[in-house]
């Protein structure tokens, strides 16, 4: 429904009610919709948007993040129009479940929130005596509302998790480490089926294994399963192209199944071994590997007794690496919360079969006026957004809501999940040992954060800024004589480096062998939206081409500062950005001395074993990784291209076609017209754009 409100200067303030089906397979109608203008782009909860932008839930995260900062800083506070605008919501509402969302003036989104009825939960943000300042902010920028309304209230609560996952709001708890985890895939798909590292959508057919805590964690058990299995882990293109074993077979990492050395019963039963152990029956696996490898020392089959044997050092290998007191567990998750000065931090435990597949230390934002265990709530909620739940999850505290968080877990898994607090015995123990690596984690958190804060007042005192940068962006180009050249953009924040926030250039006018010229082309691409006079196509996007850095590093001495500052003046934007050359010092750098240059052409040295010093050849040293790669890439890509890549409107299958009948790519440029047309493939138009290509003179 569309309600306006007037009054001056004040948008109008609207709500948007949707039916909701059920979260895994969400259905969205409008019911009502009253007023005589469209209803705005941003007000289409699901509708498909460019990559990178709030709206799109398979947008980069970074843009989401740099979205929710933006919107705070914007926003005009105004108390009453928040509540009038409030108010008029919930004229409309009905006592049922559902999530609402707060927008600004923007038709950003502020907050998103659940409620088992939508019209008391909505009301009570009218009562401004019992709200916290974080909700007052909150109230005093809401323009206007949008409601989904679902089935259950347990559906409501999964759907808020998963739209706080996609809109990032900054008045939410948001669980910012919500990387996809790597999991383990027995592929199903092929009569011998391939193990392999997997994250992202589990789409594929097979049997997952997961999560792990990391990608280190899932590769030492892999290899340990290869040597345990021998299960193949080459792709079905090189496994269908052998025609003789591989080096894993030689190292007795695999049973060649691509050449014969294996048939496909033996093959199942190695399958079968590898789901048993990976679901928990470990003891089973190792039992029966005991008693072939018996067998064959009493047939005196020493060489397979052998191989029995390594395997097994492999079971033990992977028990021993994943020992915890997980005794009966079978498959859980444990969280553990720790709190202090202001941070919080978040220890899971990941138990599978009753063994430890790891731990991640999780670090929500947003928890100031946030009662812990509502923050430890929030965090599984998003966190169960990435992963399948199991069937026990351990907490430390009791969780408000638990019946509730329990049955819409319950409902995602497709089975019982329950959530209990361990009093007594292995699983208490097992808590007690998450909790300290909580507190340990959360200390080292502190520790670094600290001396962070200390290194950025320092870097401001040494450059002489107002106050510490908050957004540093670090610049460098790459190429080998003027070819392939590449700029590249790192940026660090106050927690260090923003790796989403890297960008590449690929160099397109200053194609000679001239650095300035390259970083001209760089800092103009850059910074063109800031251009005096032009629109900002982007500032809705929220991207990094809306974000102005506090410092600018770049590497190079005065000729590169010189053009930097060159670009920054016609844009109109020199005197807002701290500019700073840094150079390789005395001995072309040999010394580990760097020189600083200013724009007024001062420059600066640090001592040799100063932290500052290490800090910023630390960010010099992560530009140069990063533009190193992203040559390297760009030569390797090259390497393996055909001058037919070029033709526009030849597609690959064509290609082949060519070069099948002519060879090489040269005797395809030298062809006759009546050449290209005998070509099996090639139509006597894709046989006319190849010759006009090589011949456009005629």
């Amino acid at each position: 429904m569309f309600f306006r409100q007037g009054g001056a200067g004040t948008p109008p303030a609207s709500v948007v009610v949707f039916r909701a089906g059920p979260v895994s397979g969400l259905s969205i109608a409008v019911v009502l919709r009253l007023g005589q203008r469209a209803r705005p782009p941003y007000l289409h909860p699901m509708a498909k948007t460019p990559a990178g932008t709030p709206q799109n839930p398979g947008g980069a995260e970074r843009f989401n993040e740099e979205r929710a900062a933006y919107t705070v800083s914007s926003a005009k506070p105004d108390l009453e129009g928040g509540v009038q605008a409030i108010r008029e919501v919930v004229k409309v509402l009905k006592p049922s479940p559902g999530v609402y969302r707060m927008l600004d003036t923007r038709g950003e989104v502020l907050y998103v929130g659940k409620a088992r009825s939508l019209k008391a939960r909505v009301a009570n943000y009218t009562q401004i005596a019992g709200l916290s300042g974080r909700l007052l902010r909150m109230v005093s920028q809401t323009r206007s509302m949008e409601i989904i309304t679902t089935n259950s209230e347990a559906e409501a609560l999964l759907l808020e998790a998963q739209l706080i996952k996609r809109f990032r709001p900054p008045f939410n708890v948001l669980l910012r480490d919500d990387k996809s985890f790597p999991f383990i895939l027995l592929r199903a798909d092929h009569a011998f089926p391939r193990i392999q590292k997997h994250r992202g959508a589990r789409r594929a057919k097979g049997n997952y294994y997961g999560p792990f805590a990391s990608a280190g964690s899932v590769n030492t058990t892999l290899n340990a399963l290869q040597k345990l299995f021998l299960l193949r882990s080459c792709t079905d293109s090189f496994f269908n192209n052998r025609d003789r074993p591989c080096l894993l077979y030689q190292i007795k990492r695999c049973s060649a199944p691509c050449v014969g050395r294996i048939g496909e019963a033996d093959y199942d039963t190695l399958v079968r071994q590898a789901k048993d152990f990976l679901s928990g029956k470990s003891g089973a696996v190792q039992a029966d590997l005991e008693r072939q490898m018996a067998e064959a020392a009493a047939n005196l089959d020493f060489e397979t007794a052998a191989i029995l044997r390594d395997r097994l050092r492999a079971a033990t290998f992977i028990q021993g690496s994943q020992a915890i007191n997980a005794q009966g567990l079978g498959d859980a998750d444990v969280f553990a919360l720790a709190a202090k000065n202001g941070q919080m931090s978040v220890q899971s435990f990941f138990i599978r079969g009753g063994q430890n597949w790891g731990h991640r230390a999780l670090f929500p934002r947003h928890t100031n006026d946030v009662e812990e265990a509502q923050v430890l709530a929030d965090v599984m909620l998003q966190f169960y957004e990435e992963v399948p739940p199991p069937p026990t999850i351990l907490v430390d505290r009791d969780l408000p809501e638990c019946e509730l968080i329990e049955a819409a877990l319950s409902e995602l898994a497709g089975r019982k999940v329950r959530i209990s607090v361990p009093e007594r015995g292995d699983r208490r123990k097992l808590m007690m040992q998450a909790q300290r690596n909580a507190v340990e984690a959360l200390e080292r958190r502190l520790a670094e954060t600290g001396t962070k804060a200390r290194l950025n007042r320092e870097l401001a005192e040494f450059l002489e800024l107002d106050t510490p940068p908050q957004r540093i962006e670090v610049y460098d180009n790459s190429h080998i004589q003027g070819t392939k050249a590449v700029g590249a953009m790192i940026v660090a924040g106050p927690d260090g480096f923003e790796k989403g926030q890297y960008r590449k250039f690929n160099i397109r006018e200053a194609q000679t062998n001239d650095d300035f010229a390259m970083m001209r082309e760089v800092m103009a691409r850059r910074f063109r939206n800031f251009a005096e006079g032009e629109e900002n196509p982007d500032a809705k996007q929220g991207g990094h081409e809306t974000l102005l850095p506090d410092l600018i590093l770049i590497d190079g001495g005065k000729g590169q500062l010189s053009s930097v500052m060159r670009v920054l003046t016609e844009i109109g934007i020199a005197d807002e950005i701290a500019v700073v050359g840094v150079a390789k010092g005395p001995h072309h750098g040999r010394d580990g001395r760097e020189v600083f240059h200013f724009p007024d052409g001062r420059e600066k040295m640090l001592p040799v074993n100063s932290p500052l010093l290490f800090h910023l050849q630390n960010l010099r040293d992560e530009v140069h990784r990063y533009v190193i790669g992203a040559h390297r890439a760009k030569r390797s890509k090259a390497i393996t291209a055909s001058p037919l890549d070029e033709i526009p409107g030849v597609g690959p299958a064509r290609k082949r076609a060519l070069l099948l009948h002519f060879g090489t790519a040269s005797k395809v440029r030298a062809a006759a017209l009546e050449d290209l047309q005998r070509a099996p493939g090639v139509s006597a138009t894709v046989a006319r754009k190849v010759y006009d290509f090589y011949h456009a003179g005629g």
